[in-house]
């Protein structure tokens, strides 16, 4: 074979998409056994994430795999859900109205956030950039559901593209901020709440992933937001609530569900990404640590009225993605259950009221 003819089967084999998942996976693999040897904090999520980023921004042959994301968020939905025991849920339960503050604080946050991004970026900004609307900012600002904040934002004529990477880019510097800062401060093994079942059993671990799959199938097919990971963690809860199919899951299934996670959170970082709007991404990328802090603040605050930790109630109440928080607390042991309510009680909240806050704030007619 001619080396001209060797280059163009190379380029045609990249260009398929299973070659490139698996040279991904082996790739993120192989970050994630560096990155657990360095001891940097959630190895298998941090690790894929950093070098499935930076291949893609270098226009490398990265891809993931849709089917793979979605069974790593089943498994990581189902796997928190092993935390909620009666216990667990009736203290759950006592803390709604703290809840309900979180929402409340993400909502304004949210409000608060979009606002300054089209102060510094409008058309009187500093850093202007042309043809950006104030619907832009405002669905590149809500915390939680940036995959249904860009469909809510197209609807309305917003620049998707511009919403994306905000909601992208907020979410990697949080993943890799607050897990950093924990460590560095030395807040790990805090939770006392430990997942019901410790042994796995191999029958009911069967029986569990047949019915958490079977409720993913639903939220899928009723077109729900986050589906797979929703659907799992729901079922698990009432499993694990009632006594029923008790079985923990191998650790090598949670470390292979961190895996495609973070590889799907870093191929969203394409080459066209830090170039699209470079004074755009700057803005996002101060808002998001000057959020971190503010959240921070607030959980200090709201700790002095619940009792809890105020890196449990950060964690809780951070401006992440509800699964890379969830999985933050479930390895650096704090409070688990506390976050998974907290993060999908605001989701919740954010679908619902978004929209229709956006019709209400900028006097839109339904």
């Amino acid at each position: 074979m001619s080396p001209s003819a060797f280059v163009k089967f190379t380029e045609t084999l990249f260009q398929h998409l299973l070659v490139r998942a698996l040279l991904t996976l082996l790739l993120a693999w192989a970050a994630a056994l560096v990155c657990s040897a360095l001891r940097i904090p959630l190895p298998w999520m941090i690790g894929p994430l950093l070098i499935t980023a930076g291949l893609t921004m270098a226009n490398g042959p990265t891809a993931s795999w849709t089917p793979l994301r979605n069974c790593g968020q089943w498994t990581i939905g189902g796997a928190l859900g092993l935390y909620f025991t009666p216990q667990i849920v009736s203290l759950v339960g006592s803390l709604w109205w703290a809840m309900a503050i979180g929402i409340v604080w993400a909502l304004v946050l949210g409000l608060v956030f979009g606002a300054w991004l089209y102060r510094v970026n409008g058309s009187a900004g500093p850093l202007h950039i042309a043809g950006l609307s104030r619907v832009t900012t405002y669905f590149s600002s809500p915390i939680g559901a940036a995959s249904e904040m860009t469909l809510m934002g197209e609807r309305h004529g917003a620049s998707t593209d511009l919403i994306a990477s905000a909601h992208s880019l907020r979410v990697m510097l949080v993943t890799l901020i607050v897990p950093f800062g924990f460590q560095w401060a030395g807040l790990h093994g805090l939770d006392t709440t430990l997942p019901g079942p410790r042994i796995v059993v191999l029958p009911n671990l069967a029986l569990w992933t047949l019915l958490t799959g079977a409720g993913c199938w639903v939220m899928v097919k009723t077109k729900r937001a986050n589906p797979w990971f929703i659907g799992a963690l729901a079922v698990s809860i009432l499993l694990t609530a009632n006594g029923l199919s008790q079985s923990a899951l191998p650790p090598g299934m949670v470390n292979a569900a961190q895996l495609v996670i973070g590889i799907s959170l870093g191929v969203r970082f394409t080459p066209g990404f830090v170039h699209m709007a470079p004074r755009w991404m700057a803005s996002v990328a101060l808002a998001t640590v000057v959020m971190i802090a503010l959240c921070g603040g607030f959980a200090w605050g709201l700790s002095h009225v619940v009792d809890l930790h105020w890196a449990t109630l950060l964690l809780g109440t951070s401006p992440g993605g509800v699964a890379e928080m969830a999985i933050t607390a479930k390895v650096l042991q704090l409070g688990v259950p506390i976050v998974t309510a907290f993060h999908v009680m605001r989701l919740a909240a954010v679908l619902l009221l978004a929209e229709p806050m956006y019709r209400w704030w900028y006097q839109e007619p339904l």
